[in-house]
This record gives C-alpha cells, structure tokens and sequence, in this order.
C-alpha cells in the first residue's frame, strides 16, 4: 500500500478528528439550528457520494455480457448493504443520537453515552468499506475509478465527518466529561474507518471479481445511515428550522458533485 492510498484512507479520520477538536475552540453545546445544518450537510454528502462515487462506478464495471440485467449487480449490492445495516441496528444495542433532546443527553448514564458512540461506530463502518472498495478498484484497474475519484470521496466522507465528531464531542463536554476525554471519545468514533478501509483493500485481492458488488454495498449502507440518522436529525419532524437542515442538505449534495465533477 503506497503512501498515496494510505493518505487516502486516513483523511476521513482527520475529518472526525478535527471535528472533535471543536471541544477546545467552542465554549458551549452546538445549537439546534447548527446541528441541523451539518447534518443536513453531511446526508447530503453521502448520497452525492453514494451516487457519483459508488454506484455510477460500480454500473462501469458490470460485465457487457450481462445484457439487460447489467442492473443485477448495483441492486444487488445496494439492498445487499441497506440489509447490513438493518442487521447491525437490530442485533447490537445502541442509542441513536437525538439531537433534539439536549436535556435528555444530560441525564444519560455512562453506558447510555457509551451507547451512543457505539451508534456512531456502527455506522462508520460502511464508510470506511467505501474509502477501501474504491481504493482497490484503483489499484485493479476496475471501471473508471481514478486516483483523483477515490481521493475525492475520501474527502467527501471526511467533510461529513467534521460535524460528525463534533457531535460526539460537544454534548458529552456539556453533561461534564472532560474536554481532553470528550475529544478521545470523538477521535475513537472514528478509528474504525481506516481500519475497515485497510481490511478492505486487504480482501479486495481476492475479491476482484465482486468489486461492483462492494461498491454498492457501502453506497447501500451508506444510505441506510442518511435514511435512518442524518435525515431525522436534519428535519426534526413536528419541530422548528426543519429548512435548516434542508438547506445543508442542498450545500452538501453540491459540494460534492462539484469535489467529483472537477477532480474526479
């Protein structure tokens, strides 16, 4: 693995990282409306990111041979991943992160702020495949995907994860932790991306064949997380400044596009 790609796995890491370093910088919690906004900002992200850097690659790498049912395996793929998720989500206990209850992560117990970093986990884990599946369909030479794309989706994923980490941070300095244990518990959210990033380069060598395959995966859990998190938390349904969220999902979506358009 040359420096180029390693670099690549670990700025969506960075991403996480400087976002819990908003712990030292920013007094007091992230505001409603601003939580909306970065997390309209980051669905946003993914989907544009699912779309562009997922599964439109994924669809050039299908076998001509297929004929009509070149659709097969980006479907295939995409619910294969939305199932992965559903699976995690029910089988692994985890609070999903309510950012419209500020009071309510105050009261939380130490196993409930634990639990909510394990949803955070959870749901970096497809990221992390996706950096790597698009990284080894660069070293394999499968379908368009250039260097400059999989760099662009790294750096996708590690804009989405900026306010990422600061959610995770900011609250858990609000109920009391303390700003340095606050930032490790940000930072460790986000570990496990380069390290399922890595693990799936390391298989991808004997998994050539289904490149297509993983890469709609990760774009099927990846939307599974915008579905199921980014969306609720954006909307806030029944709430105030729903357009908030509305307005970082366009800023997000676009940014990305323009990042995959002009790079890519």
């Amino acid at each position: 693995m040359n420096s180029e790609i390693l670099l690549g796995v670990m700025i969506p890491f960075i991403g996480t990282t400087l976002g819990a370093a908003c712990v030292y910088i920013m007094k007091n919690e992230l505001k409603d409306k601003v939580q909306k906004g970065l997390s309209g900002f980051a669905a946003g992200v993914m989907v544009a990111a699912s779309i562009w850097s997922l599964l439109m690659p994924a669809m050039d790498m299908v076998d001509l041979r297929l004929g009509r049912m070149a659709w097969l395996p980006a479907a295939v793929g995409f619910m294969a991943g939305i199932a992965f998720l559903l699976f995690l989500d029910s089988v692994i206990p985890h609070q999903h992160i309510d950012s419209e209850k500020p009071e309510g992560i105050k009261a939380e117990s130490l196993r409930k702020t634990t639990m909510m970093v394990l949803a955070v986990i959870i749901h970096n884990i497809p990221e992390g495949m996706a950096v790597g599946v698009s990284f080894a369909g660069v070293i394999y030479g499968k379908g368009n995907l250039t260097m400059a794309a999989a760099m662009v989706l790294s750096i996708g994923i590690a804009i989405q994860n900026f306010p990422e980490g600061a959610i995770i941070s900011m609250p858990l300095k609000a109920v009391g932790v303390s700003k340095h244990k606050a930032f490790g518990m940000g930072v460790f959210s986000g570990i496990v991306e380069p390290i399922a990033a890595i693990i799936t380069i390391l298989l991808s060598s004997i998994m050539v064949p289904i490149l297509p395959y993983l890469l709609s995966f990760a774009a099927g859990a990846m939307m599974y997380v915008v579905v199921e998190e980014l969306v609720p938390e954006a909307t806030g349904e029944g709430q105030s400044h729903t357009n908030i969220g509305t307005i970082g999902f366009s800023l997000g979506f676009v940014v990305m596009m323009i990042l995959d358009v002009m790079l890519g």
